[in-house]
């Protein structure tokens, strides 16, 4: 047998020794598109950030029903909910017994977290949980006494509400009332969440899962999970957060430095390589709390985005490896609004027409003789001539071609190209899943996917073509 990294570069047996953890496997294939919700103090007076004085009873929803929340992303094709348990605002959503600013203490003394958790059970969504580090209510943010504080809480989030697929922490972080910057203790927090939620990715702030680095959700051309961990630092993530509660300064574009982050000639030498997949997380509205302003095309803040765009950022995400974290905000009300719903619909109709029609097909890799042999599941693709190559035998026409990698044998594939009789179509990388959106029907006896570049055999975990 004939090994890719022979012929090109010893360091690429290296490279694809760095393979996921189970919890990262078990996410990067069961949570390639799920939501947050964004719900607070916030959704009573118009911002984006509280400043932590809010009085409590300002939180009033008069209908508010989280079986409501869950059965519109269950219809969407959601894999779970992120909940914000607690935004920079010290209000929490939960009944906590470390501060008085909570939901208790509200005009609806209700713990949502509680609810929510029900409600997540009983629609099949796994939950998740963003429990804002920085806190401006917070009386010790900014002393050591604080990292017990925040502790303290995370601790009640881990063992009071059922399973958590994902804590979530961002990379804001201010002075706090007492004028000081408070110095996070990552590893602590990391190994309350380890200890009674050991199967929960830690994200952004996080060893699991990185933030993508805008909040459009944007994904690079060729997007790695084999990675220089200080390149995604979590000193990094927090320098490149959001720093502004400004709607329409939010980060809508990569820094161009950022272009590139797993390349071989980006990576080579690095001796602190891990694997770190991403997550594109973006707004369905200008903000991420609900405001009534959010309307198509405002010429101030921006507009909701429609149906298309959320279907083309779902597939350049979840096609693009990566996984689509789409915040929906709840209304004054405590309920998704008409607004949100209808796009989500629309959105979620796109999706499922894009895959209504599956072709089936028969597939075969040529062997180093130039032999074809039946392509099985998890079988390292061997080359030849040093290219390793598919033929697809389709059983009528087609339009669409989705490819994966199995990526418990790491991220293998840098470049590929799909060849017709009378088109060649390149791209790169593959992970968890790349699609090919033709311009129109291809109706051929066969076609090959060439495999151009690799840092090992290509393992192939699934093909699908589609109408």
């Amino acid at each position: 047998m004939k090994y890719w990294y022979e012929t090109i570069d010893v360091e690429c047996e290296k490279y694809i020794s760095v393979v996921p953890s189970e919890r990262q496997l078990k996410y990067s294939r069961e949570m390639k598109y799920y939501n947050f919700i964004h719900f607070g103090v916030n959704t009573f007076t118009d911002r984006e950030w509280g400043d932590g004085t809010e009085d409590e009873k300002i939180f009033a929803p008069d209908k508010l029903n989280t079986d409501q929340w869950c059965g519109i992303i269950k219809k969407s094709g959601s894999s779970g909910v992120i909940i914000t348990a607690k935004h920079h605002d010290g209000f929490c959503l939960f009944d906590s017994k470390y501060t008085d600013h909570t939901v208790m203490n509200s005009s609806y003394p209700h713990d949502i977290i509680k609810m929510l958790s029900e409600s997540t059970k009983k629609y099949g969504l796994k939950l998740g949980i963003y429990l804002s580090p920085w806190d401006r209510h917070e009386k010790t943010y900014g002393t050591d006494k604080y990292n017990d504080f925040f502790v303290n809480q995370l601790t009640e989030l881990c063992q009071n509400y059922g399973e958590i697929f994902c804590f979530w922490f961002d990379g804001a972080c201010g002075e706090g009332a007492n004028g000081k910057k408070q110095v996070y203790d990552w590893e602590r927090y990391w190994s309350v969440i380890r200890k009674y939620q050991p199967n929960a990715v830690i994200s952004v702030c996080g060893p699991d899962v990185r933030w993508i680095g805008n909040e459009a959700g944007k994904t690079r051309e060729s997007e790695y999970n084999v990675i220089s961990w200080a390149n995604q630092s979590v000193e990094n993530t927090a320098k490149k957060s959001q720093h502004s509660e400004n709607r329409t300064g939010k980060l809508t574009s990569f820094d161009r430095t950022d272009e590139d982050i797993g390349s071989r000639e980006k990576i080579k030498g690095k001796t602190d390589l891990v694997w770190y997949p991403a997550e594109a997380d973006l707004s369905m509205t200008s903000g991420w709390f609900y405001h009534d302003d959010d309307y198509y095309k405002n010429p101030e803040h921006g507009f909701v985005k429609t149906p298309s765009e959320l279907a083309d950022v779902y597939f350049n995400t979840v096609y693009g490896n990566a996984s689509m974290l789409l915040n929906i905000p709840v209304d004054r009300h405590g309920l998704i609004s008409e607004r949100e719903k209808t796009n989500l619909e629309k959105f979620s109709e796109t999706v499922k027409n894009t895959f209504k029609e599956e072709v089936t097909f028969n597939a075969s890799a040529l062997n180093s003789k130039g032999e074809t042999r039946k392509l099985k599941s998890g079988e390292e693709i061997i080359l030849k001539d040093d290219e390793a190559v598919i033929r697809i035998y389709p059983d009528s026409g087609f339009s669409k071609i989705i490819i994966s990698e199995d990526i418990s044998f790491s991220q293998r594939v840098e470049n590929f190209t799909v060849v017709f009789n009378d088109e060649n179509i390149e791209s790169t990388t593959i992970g968890t899943g790349k699609i090919i959106r033709l311009s129109r029907e291809i109706k051929e006896n066969h076609f090959d996917i060439i495999f151009n570049s690799a840092r090992g055999n290509p393992v192939i975990e699934k093909i699908k073509l589609y109408k």
